[in-house]
């Protein structure tokens, strides 16, 4: 019999060397962040209630850390593995709330090895990662208010559900599973329904000024969403086409945790208990997203893009160990981590063969390089600082990440730049063809970028 203490040792062993591979491997792989974590520093440069892709949080986070660290890579990297060690944590913590056996916790979260949205995705933060530990504490935490009812466990539901709503809409889901499984069982739970509706109110709140800035900004961040889901260009094969591929991608994706399953398995087979109300939570906070999202696709037609599924599989594990637990092998456990170990080490070990080797890949971008060469420029022909670049996230993002100044990114010419003095030091990124044509200020050109630069001489 594996002991308490062990087993907590293994679980706190497997975070720690999860934290450190995946922090140090894209740090001396990469010789510049990804282009979603630019994206969310250049939004944090300077912040607001919500941006043109997605609301604000991922960009409130980045920023916190900037503040800090200052623009050291290995410190979004870092950020990054927090987020996902947050929600590994979270479901360890829910599956021993479930589970009378610590070991099936374990099984529970090591499974996830098995799911590359927690491992080869994870050094690039971006919405889908910053979804993540709201998604789990937001579940740990219905859970507790339910059987507890206390008034903190609810308090926190509506504070962590309006954090993950922040981080991207998506996230709606998980809540609207919760809602789901609620009220089909509210005969059961009804003592908590005020509870319940004040944790909704806590959370809405809490999302009432990002609510104010998609009012004043039209609703921009939806319409990107619709956008990129393709749903504003009907097509009546769509509503068939893209649900059978997101099918085929999730079946895909999931195959490596199966495997890593089936190890641990005498026999499937489970006749589900409708009476055991463990299950029927998980299966609702696991399957109900799943068919809600697939549903979505079928009526409007949607793209269901790989990477939006990151947070929906964070509790497959306590599912699947809990549905066929009266089957699982513990003579298998050795087998189990021999397996485990395999995936545990594949996944860095491709994504350093890959940062190695691929000459094409974006975080090979010379983006410090670049900085250095226009601020070099800049100081020869200016004496005041650099505090605003405008154009794209990816060029003038990674000048207001890498530049010592901080300046603020801008991407709405039209809006945000008709007060723009020359005392204020401004550099304008884009097309060099055409910067040079309209260029009131120094023109300058690293390739394939071009630098128009307006300051105080």
């Amino acid at each position: 019999m594996i002991l308490k203490k062990n087993i907590d040792k293994t679980f706190y062993l497997f975070l720690f060397l999860h934290l450190l591979l995946w922090t140090l491997i894209p740090l001396f792989t990469n010789t510049n962040l990804p282009l979603d974590t630019i994206e969310a520093l250049a939004w944090g440069s300077d912040l607001d209630w919500g941006f043109s892709k997605h609301p604000p949080l991922s960009a409130f986070a980045v920023e916190f850390f900037f503040q800090i660290f200052g623009n050291n890579d290995w410190a979004y990297y870092f950020l990054s593995q927090i987020f996902v060690l947050i929600s590994f944590y979270f479901v360890w913590k829910l599956s021993n709330e479930i589970f009378e056996n610590r070991t099936y916790s374990l099984l529970s979260v090591l499974l996830l090895a098995g799911i590359y949205f927690y491992n080869f995705t994870t050094p690039e933060f971006n919405v889908n990662v910053s979804q993540l530990p709201f998604w789990a504490l937001s579940v740990f935490f219905f859970w507790k208010g339910l059987n507890s009812n206390k008034n903190v466990d609810w308090i926190m539901f509506g504070i962590f559900s309006s954090l993950g709503f922040l981080s991207k809409y998506l996230f709606i889901y998980i809540l609207l599973a919760l809602f789901i499984f609620f009220i089909s069982n509210f005969k059961k739970y009804k003592k908590s329904l005020n509870k319940y509706f004040f944790s909704i109110a806590i959370s809405l709140a809490i999302l009432t000024p990002h609510f104010f800035w998609l009012f004043e900004n039209n609703f921009i961040t939806i319409f990107y969403g619709l956008t990129r889901s393709g749903v504003t260009e009907f097509n009546y094969i769509d509503h068939f086409k893209n649900p059978i591929i997101f099918l085929i991608k999730q079946f895909i994706i999931l195959i490596p945790f199966f495997l890593m399953f089936y190890v641990i398995i005498k026999k499937f087979k489970y006749p589900i208990n409708k009476k055991n109300k463990e299950i029927i939570f998980l299966l609702s906070i696991n399957l109900i997203p799943i068919a809600l999202i697939l549903t979505t696709s079928i009526i409007m037609g949607a793209k269901i893009r790989t990477m939006w599924m990151t947070p929906f599989y964070l509790f497959f594990g306590t599912l699947f160990i809990s549905l066929f637990k009266n089957f699982i092998d513990i003579k298998k456990i050795k087998k189990f981590y021999y397996v485990f170990l395999f995936f545990f080490i594949l996944s860095p070990s491709v994504y350093l063969t890959i940062s190695l080797t691929d000459e094409t890949k974006r975080t090979d971008y010379p983006g410090k390089e670049i900085a250095r060469l226009v601020q070099n420029k800049w100081d020869d022909n200016f004496v005041n600082e650099i505090k605003i670049v405008i154009g794209d996230e990816w060029s003038a993002g990674n000048l207001s990440y890498h530049l010592y100044s901080r300046p603020i990114w801008i991407n709405d010419l039209k809006n945000k730049t008709s007060n723009i003095t020359e005392d204020q030091g401004v550099i304008y990124t884009g097309n060099p063809k055409i910067l040079k044509k309209i260029c009131p200020g120094v023109f300058g050109t690293i390739k394939p970028v071009g630098y128009c630069m307006i300051g105080k001489r």
